[in-house]
């Protein structure tokens, strides 16, 4: 087994509200279709105070924020306008262009909540870089659960564990969330080329190492990871996951991409022209508006 450490980065996104970026990392730009993760939180805002994210384009790319606290008020040019709640999927699918925004719900604004979660970009296929942008809302009631022997996994998006989300996907790929009691143990999908870890909660050992009694001596250590650790592997067979503690923990990954993918700002793309043909039609207005949200946007960066 190959396995990376990664550490990812802190980035404050204002008014006291900051993000752990992931990926890409210099030692990982992607994982299977994987090319965005971020960790949110736990961000707490007071009476009368919210996340505002104003409208801004994607392009090249599917999105998911996935909460373990809080609400997210979702709406697009599509006219999809969704608040989600932890448990929940939106999965919107900018295709060749979509507009979207994110807003504190005025009932969680009056009130205040702590936000927690985490936000992934999964790049498109290039077969399907140019498709209509889509949006679909998912229940949790409608989401697989797998529950065994101290642990509970809920498979957001793709194939994993013997179960498939309804989520429109793709190209192969999975999204789990694993909530593991202490001792619990799981086994990583062995169907997919390429594997990742993050853990948001507890403690976990992964690696040869974290094996039963009978593992021999010469195998290779396991790697513990704590809070706000991830690791990624491409190669070998898939590594055995315990639990030292209560933990929850993200699992992702998917086959390989077929090619790199640039990443600019909000776009993602199999060629530098699209990103270009992206900043040229944000900059002079050509992206849809909003509807309910026409009146602000986020400027294209100077840089």
């Amino acid at each position: 087994m190959s396995m990376i450490p990664i550490d990812g980065r802190q980035i404050d996104l204002g008014d006291g509200f900051s993000v752990r970026r992931m990926l890409p990392h210099l030692k990982a730009r992607h994982v299977g279709p994987f090319v965005f993760f971020d960790h949110i939180g736990p961000a707490t805002f007071h009476e009368g105070k919210g996340m505002d994210v104003r409208p801004h384009p994607h392009i090249g790319l599917a999105t998911v924020t996935w909460l373990f606290q809080g609400a997210i008020r979702h709406l697009d040019s599509l006219g999809s306008d969704v608040d989600i709640h932890p448990g929940d999927v939106n999965w919107m699918t900018s295709g060749r262009g979509i507009t979207h925004s994110e807003r504190t719900p005025p009932g969680e604004r009056h009130e205040g909540q702590t936000l927690y979660g985490i936000q992934v970009w999964v790049a498109l296929p290039v077969s399907h870089e140019g498709m209509d942008p889509e949006f679909h809302h998912h229940p949790a009631r409608t989401l697989p659960v797998v529950e065994e022997d101290g642990v509970r996994l809920v498979i957001i998006a793709g194939e994993a564990f013997g179960k498939a989300s309804p989520v429109r996907v793709f190209a192969p790929m999975y999204f789990v969330e694993g909530r593991l009691k202490a001792g619990a143990r799981i086994t990583l999908p062995a169907e997919h080329a390429e594997w990742g870890v993050h853990v948001a909660e507890g403690c976990v050992r992964l690696g040869d190492g974290a094996g039963d009694a009978s593992t021999p001596a010469s195998a290779a250590p396991a790697s513990v990871l704590r809070p706000l650790d991830m690791a990624v592997g491409r190669e070998g067979e898939a590594p055995v996951l315990v639990a030292e503690e209560d933990s929850l923990v993200m699992l992702f990954g998917g086959a390989s991409l077929d090619g790199e993918r640039h990443l600019w700002w909000n776009f993602v793309a199999s060629s530098p022209d699209l990103i270009e043909a992206a900043k040229r039609d944000w900059s002079e207005g050509r992206f849809p508006l909003v509807p309910g949200d026409e009146n602000e946007r986020i400027p294209l960066p100077v840089r």
